[in-house]
């Protein structure tokens, strides 16, 4: 797969990025980390990553804007052009032990996301897309699941935890749709959610209250690989709204409808 010199720029920053926290995973127990409210965790691994992502991308191309998780917004002078960095999704996973987090980039370009790559770097897995041009995992194009029926579908979610979400309303999602389904997973990084999805491993994936950062990337690869992406209304909204709905057509469409009917139960 030929890269652009863009994607080429973003592929390094997370590469790199990536191997710093295999070093940082490896060590973690003796990692500095800090709350930044309840269940919600920074530690000297994000920042550490964030910084070297930082570095590359600001090298390469010193008049684009970032939106970062740790370190908020910066703006660039080029007025055009953000980068959206989540340098750890899966944060409280990486602290844990569990080996499931990701580099997140994404690029926009006039409002629209262009470019974005999602690295893996215990699994050494490299999700990359640009705009019109697909997905891929390792220089393999992907296509979504070509999964149609609803009781075939593994479906991926996010968890409130405490101090965060509506927990009685995921409970009520959860209630209309396990039944249908042929399982659901929360795996604790919407970036490798979203990979997953456009790989195929997931069906489809809905969340909310999301970030930028945790999203931008992953919806194009799911766009790029044949796939549906909305937001809980069927508008395209995510990145504003912080809700996202994916998967192959019949998927989302399926989600769509058993979200809706969760949030409208039946009186009586």
């Amino acid at each position: 797969m030929a890269r652009t010199a863009l994607l080429n720029v973003m592929v390094q920053a997370a590469t790199k990025a990536g191997r710093s926290l295999v070093r940082d995973f490896g060590e973690v127990e003796n990692l500095q980390v800090s709350r930044k409210g309840p269940g919600d965790f920074v530690s000297a691994a994000d920042r550490r990553a964030e910084d070297i992502v930082r570095a590359e991308l600001t090298k390469a191309r010193p008049t684009f804007g970032l939106v970062m998780e740790e370190s908020g917004e910066v703006e660039g002078t080029d007025g055009q052009h953000r980068w959206h960095v989540d340098p750890l999704d899966g944060t409280t996973n990486f602290l844990h032990g569990i080996p499931i987090f990701a580099t997140s980039i994404a690029l926009e370009r006039a409002g629209e996301i262009v470019a974005g790559v999602i690295y893996n770097p215990v699994m050494d897995e490299l999700y990359t897309a640009e705009r019109g041009r697909g997905a891929f995992l390792n220089d393999r194009r992907l296509r979504v699941a070509g999964r149609s029926e609803l009781h075939e579908m593994v479906f991926g979610t996010g968890l409130p935890f405490i101090g965060s979400g509506d927990h009685g309303r995921t409970l009520r999602e959860l209630r209309y749709i396990m039944p249908e389904v042929a399982g659901i997973r929360r795996c604790g990084a919407a970036a490798l959610d979203l990979a997953w999805t456009a790989s195929g491993r997931l069906d489809g994936f809905w969340e909310r209250n999301l970030n930028s950062w945790d999203i931008a990337a992953g919806l194009l690869m799911v766009r790029e690989a044949g796939g549906f992406v909305t937001d809980l209304q069927g508008k395209n909204k995510m990145l504003e709204s912080g809700d996202v709905v994916v998967g192959n057509e019949d998927a989302h469409k399926y989600l769509l409808q058993l979200l809706k009917k969760a949030a409208t139960p039946a009186q009586g």
